[in-house]
């Protein structure tokens, strides 16, 4: 006697009846906002008392669009929206009309070699191969925006390696940058949601002079480090004249606020060759480590 084959579900699928409900007659109950699928209800999904809701669906997506792809670990950049590539560095320099115009422009043009370093350290890591269980390692994820973020989407998409941005709705007009994996293009709406997936995959983490957004992301970083909420990974500070001039990390030890010891959760590098040996170096001393 063959064994009998058993339904896998026998209730119908979220997507079928919500394509039931659409072709549902038309009646005075069927029309109050009530009656609509939970699921399809947007403004019931976008009630305040919702956004525990929210918050679980803007954790949940990436997770399952990063197990799909077979994602196994991120190599994060991150670094200002506003450092513009040589090219257009210089651009910016010869449009300057007066002299504050001309310092920030100059200070610019000094900076844009970072573009170029974040674009070879893409590449670099992008090349690294799938583990044994096929799974991708070291994949570049930016904020999705221009600037730095744009480098590394670009120097990934030089070797036809796929890249994520994690892009956020702001008030102003932005858009992803155009070398980001149309299917890794992910936006959100909470910045805390964005900042655990940024790391929660993150086996390395190259931090390029930036702002604001830079800094947050980055001391976040290093506080999860400091506290041991997580392990240590290579943090990868670019550019040591511009860290010791914004930030005086000496200064932080002297007022005992820091211990000397949390100056080694990062590292100072300057070049692409130099950040990717660090994190060779890094792993090969820690073999334990999930990457």
């Amino acid at each position: 006697m063959t064994e009998p084959k058993l339904p896998a579900r026998v209730f119908a699928r979220a997507a079928q009846d919500a394509e039931t409900a659409k072709g549902q007659v038309s009646t005075p109950q069927t029309r109050d906002p009530s009656y609509k699928l939970a699921f399809q209800d947007m403004d019931f999904l976008l009630r305040e008392d919702l956004r525990p809701v929210r918050f679980q669906l803007e954790l949940l997506k990436p997770e399952l669009v990063f197990q799909e792809a077979n994602i196994g670990s991120t190599f994060v950049f991150y670094g200002s929206a506003r450092i513009p590539e040589p090219s257009k560095a210089q651009a910016l320099l010869a449009q300057a009309k007066d002299d504050q115009a001309r310092r920030i422009a100059e200070s610019l043009v000094a900076k844009s070699k970072y573009y170029d370093v974040a674009r070879e350290l893409a590449r670099l890591v992008s090349l690294c191969p799938h583990d044994e269980n096929d799974m991708r390692q070291f994949v570049v994820c930016s904020g999705g925006g221009p600037s730095i973020m744009e480098a590394a989407n670009r120097g990934a998409a030089d070797v036809g390696a796929e890249s994520i941005g994690l892009n956020i709705v702001l008030p102003h007009e932005q858009a992803p940058n155009p070398y980001v994996t149309p299917s890794l293009s992910l936006q959100f709406h909470y910045f805390a949601l964005r900042k655990m997936h940024f790391l929660l995959h993150a086996r390395a983490l190259a931090a390029f002079p930036g702002g604001f957004g830079t800094f947050d992301e980055l001391f976040e970083l290093l506080t999860l480090i400091q506290t041991g909420k997580i392990k240590p990974i290579p943090v990868l500070l670019f550019g040591r004249e511009f860290w010791n001039r914004v930030i005086n990390f000496e200064a932080l030890v002297e007022e005992g606020v820091v211990s000397a010891r949390d100056l080694g959760i990062f590292t100072f590098v300057e070049t692409a060759e130099e950040a990717w040996e660090v994190v060779k170096r890094f792993y090969r001393e820690h073999p334990d480590s999930d990457a």
